[in-house]
Order: structure tokens, then C-alpha cells, then sequence
């Protein structure tokens, strides 16, 4: 039933937002030199790696780390970047990840191919096993803000918990605090 909405939400979002999302695509080709996407290795269902797209925020020449690992990240993003990162806007290519089924719209958040700590902290807990979000427990709990180890005890208590109402009530909460 999850894969199915999934895939008819994501389907009828990317059509409704087809032209601002075009917009948004040329903005950033306007704004800066390089892709309009970047594509990042990410974590999935069963720790296989996948491609999950954003639109570029960051200048091309950036380190490929998480953004919290940057000395300074505010140097490295684009004209338009902060703005999309602030709205999230940036995320709304994984609609891509979803239809295809690499991601979800309620999970654990990807982690980038390279956090080893929080890949290996969630297989020990069984995380691995659930299919990435756009959104997730966590992600209303905090975001990028939280240590590892609280991060996953979030991903843990949707593991236990995960149902419809469940999802439903992590994207209302989602789009309440984005």
C-alpha cells in the first residue's frame, strides 16, 4: 500500500510541479556555472548505494562531505542556494527517488555514502532494512541538528511504529515546520 501511494503521490507531484520546477532549474543554470542537479551517492534499502538528485546549492568546486562537516558552508553555496535549502526546495528532484522506488515519502533520511558511523549505528539497529524519506521521524525532530546517535533512536522509533497514520501525521508535521 506505501509503495503504491508512493508512487501515485510522486507521480501527480511532479506533474503539478512540473513548471515551477523549471523555473527553478533555470534559476540555477542563471545563477551559477556547472549542473543543474547534483547527484549524490546515498544510502538506501539494505545499505545498497543510489543516486538521489538536488538541485544544485552548492558551488561545484565544494568537498563532497555533509554540509555540518564544511569548515565554512556558507562560502560554498550558490546565489540561489540558501534560499533553497532554507525552503527545501532543493529536494524536490527526489520526487525522481520516490517514483522509481529508491525512496519513500516517510523514512529514515538517506545518509551520504560516506557517514559510516550512522550507517553502521542503523544496520546494528535494523534501520537498514526500511526504504529512505523524503521526510522522516526524525526529520521533524531536529534535522541535521541532531547527534547521530539521537538521530537513529528516532529512525528506531519509526521502525517499531511505522503505519499510514503514522506517515501522515510526520508529512503534516513536515510541512508545518518547513
Amino acid at each position: 500500500m506505501k509503495r503504491f501511494f508512493d508512487f501515485i503521490v510522486s507521480l501527480c507531484a511532479l506533474l503539478v510541479l512540473a513548471i515551477p520546477m523549471l523555473i527553478i532549474a533555470a534559476l540555477v543554470k542563471i545563477t551559477s556555472t556547472g549542473p543543474i542537479l547534483y547527484w549524490s551517492d546515498r544510502v538506501g534499502i539494505n545499505n545498497s548505494i543510489f543516486k538521489m538528485p538536488k538541485y544544485r546549492t552548492m558551488r561545484t568546486n565544494t568537498p563532497s562531505l555533509a554540509t555540518h562537516l564544511l569548515g565554512d558552508p556558507d562560502k560554498y553555496l550558490t546565489k540561489i542556494g540558501r534560499f533553497l535549502r532554507k525552503t527545501s526546495l532543493d529536494e524536490l528532484p527526489q520526487l525522481i527517488s520516490i517514483l522509481k522506488g529508491d525512496m519513500s515519502f516517510v523514512g529514515p533520511r538517506p545518509a551520504l555514502f560516506n557517514q559510516d558511523d550512522l550507517v553502521a549505528l542503523r544496520t546494528e539497529k535494523g534501520i537498514h532494512k526500511l526504504t529512505p524519506g523524503l521526510t522522516g521521524w526524525a526529520q521533524v525532530h531536529g534535522r541535521d541538528e541532531l547527534p547521530i546517535p539521537e538521530k537513529v533512536e528516532y529512525d528506531l522509533y519509526y521502525l517499531k511504529h511505522q503505519s499510514l497514520a503514522l506517515d501522515f501525521k510526520i508529512i503534516m508535521q513536515t510541512f508545518l515546520k518547513v
